[in-house]
């Protein structure tokens, strides 16, 4: 039997423990134990920038953002989406992910990082968010946690409060889009985004092509706007639309 080799890990402020291993080709990271992603199972990873960016055509030099650079999967579709002018934030908390993709995924999607329209921030999205009012994004992609109410580090909880809905609203522009990654249903979640003046809608995924049921889902939230002060928020720009399976 072939060993899993245990590549590099590093502790989050809190304690917990991030690992990258390889196994018989494939690469797993894992979050104390609990496995976050893997090169075997890709499928939610490129379905997050799929439904993201489904809205990108012919705007001109889109901008987006990318929570979690993970094994670099929903980036590599990003770019292959958005285009040759397009600007791509990657936020990373930790630098020794960004690292790991230079040093052990290079051939998979770290070469990635050098592409000219990518800027990997090495930082919590959460500033990224806060920082963006003046210069808005077209979509916002999150995969930081487990779901919304399972996180990979306490201080990710900001992002599903009401202050941090209403920095995501500043932070996108007008039809712009956020899309969330979440290992399971979050009902509660859909709600607490709906109060904020979100359009929601969720989709199943799956974690692999060939998986008989999608266990995974995709909340994509649509910024809604106010008419005037006071007014009831209303979301401008195009509807939803499921993109085509690649």
């Amino acid at each position: 039997m072939i060993p899993f080799q245990n590549l590099a890990q590093v502790r989050t402020p809190d304690g917990s423990l991030i690992s990258l291993h390889e196994h018989d080709g494939e690469f797993f990271m894992k979050h104390n134990g609990r496995q976050l992603m893997s090169t075997s199972a890709t499928s939610s990873e490129l379905l997050l920038a799929d439904l993201g960016c489904a809205e990108l055509a012919g705007r001109p030099n889109p901008r987006i953002l990318i929570g979690g650079l993970g094994l670099g999967f929903t980036l590599k579709r990003v770019l292959e989406i958005a285009g040759p002018t397009a600007t791509v934030h990657v936020a990373e908390l930790f630098p020794e992910v960004v690292e790991w993709n230079r040093q052990f995924l290079g051939a998979l999607n770290g070469a990635l990082l050098n592409d000219h329209r990518v800027k990997v921030l090495v930082e919590d999205v959460f500033e990224s968010i806060r920082r963006a009012a003046d210069a808005r994004y077209d979509v916002i992609l999150l995969d930081v946690d487990h779901t919304p109410a399972s996180l990979v580090q306490a201080g990710n909880a900001r992002l599903y409060a009401r202050h941090g809905y209403e920095l995501l609203a500043k932070a996108l522009r007008v039809g712009g889009r956020a899309a969330y990654w979440s290992a399971g249903e979050e009902p509660d979640f859909v709600a607490r985004l709906t109060q904020a003046g979100f359009e929601v809608k969720t989709f199943e995924a799956k974690a692999h092509e060939r998986a008989k049921r999608a266990a995974h889902r995709i909340y994509v939230a649509m910024r809604a706007v106010a008419e005037r002060p006071g007014a009831a928020a209303k979301v401008r720009g195009p509807g939803f639309t499921r993109p085509k399976q690649r």
